[in-house]
């Protein structure tokens, strides 16, 4: 028994210990990369190839000057569109597995997408790196140069998709209270049953998806960069259906005998 314990801790720490250093790697490729634009941005070529994983395998056989070659004219591509004066944001680090051939990432390599703006515009980094050495492999830009958007409207939508937890949320208390019998389903109902979903997205505007369930009492948020900013909610039927029916059955108590509103309790 005890021998399985240990077992079981082991299959348990891998796992977390490998989301730890993922987790650590991701805030360091951010750093990365924003010191490596702004040594380009500087023409320090001799710099930006100290940041590159030379030493990987996909690497070999670069040639260094033909590299400076490539970075200078990455650099003209950069300022042409965005000037030197950029900020970033970290969108997110990704790894992915896959049987069809040229969707995975390469082993041992980390996709991340850092989002760059100049006040007025934005863009995206697309940036592959090496694990081991933590070093860049791959930078280019994404085909994405947009105004950046006003938040004010995604603020206010925020607002209104925090109405529904709120209410899901009242609507669970409010059953906890009751007189009802099998309550867990009902939670689950609430909790679970938040459909069609609208979505609002800095960048795309409103949206919305009939056959999409909200989770988590219904409410969604991403802020990952304006590219990815939304809010999505679902319309809280689990969360209404059941606010009808408490309130239905406060009224009925004044009209109806106290045995009859057991019998009919017994039955939800």
């Amino acid at each position: 028994m005890k021998r399985i314990t240990q077992v079981l801790i082991l299959i348990l720490t891998i796992p977390i210990l490998s989301g730890c250093t993922f987790i650590s790697n991701t805030f360091k490729y951010k750093d990365t990369t924003k010191e490596f634009v702004e040594t380009l941005l500087k023409e320090d070529y001799n710099k930006c190839v100290d940041y590159m994983a030379l030493d990987h395998e996909m690497a070999n056989n670069i040639n260094i000057d033909t590299l400076k070659l490539g970075l200078a004219s990455f650099r003209e591509i950069i300022v042409h569109n965005f000037g030197t004066d950029l900020d970033f944001t970290f969108m997110r680090a990704e790894k992915t597995f896959s049987t069809i051939e040229g969707k995975s990432t390469p082993a041992n390599t980390t996709l991340v997408l850092i989002e760059f703006s100049n006040g007025k515009e934005f863009g995206v980094f697309r940036v592959i790196f090496d694990d081991i050495s933590r070093k860049i492999l791959k930078i280019n830009t994404l085909d994405v140069k947009l105004p950046i958007p006003s938040m004010t409207i995604f603020w206010l939508y925020g607002l209104l998709a925090l109405c529904v937890p709120i209410f899901n949320i009242y609507v669970i208390r409010k059953i906890k209270k009751s007189p009802l019998r099998r309550k867990g389903w009902k939670y689950i109902a609430v909790i679970f049953l938040n459909v069609p979903a609208f979505t609002y997205a800095a960048v795309n505007g409103f949206s919305y998806s009939l056959l999409s369930f909200q989770f988590l009492l219904g409410v969604s948020f991403s802020y990952m960069g304006y590219l990815s900013a939304s809010w999505t909610f679902g319309l809280p039927l689990g969360g209404l259906y059941w606010f009808w029916k408490l309130k239905k059955m406060d009224n009925n108590k004044t009209l109806i005998p106290e045995e009859t509103i057991e019998q009919n309790e017994e039955k939800l």
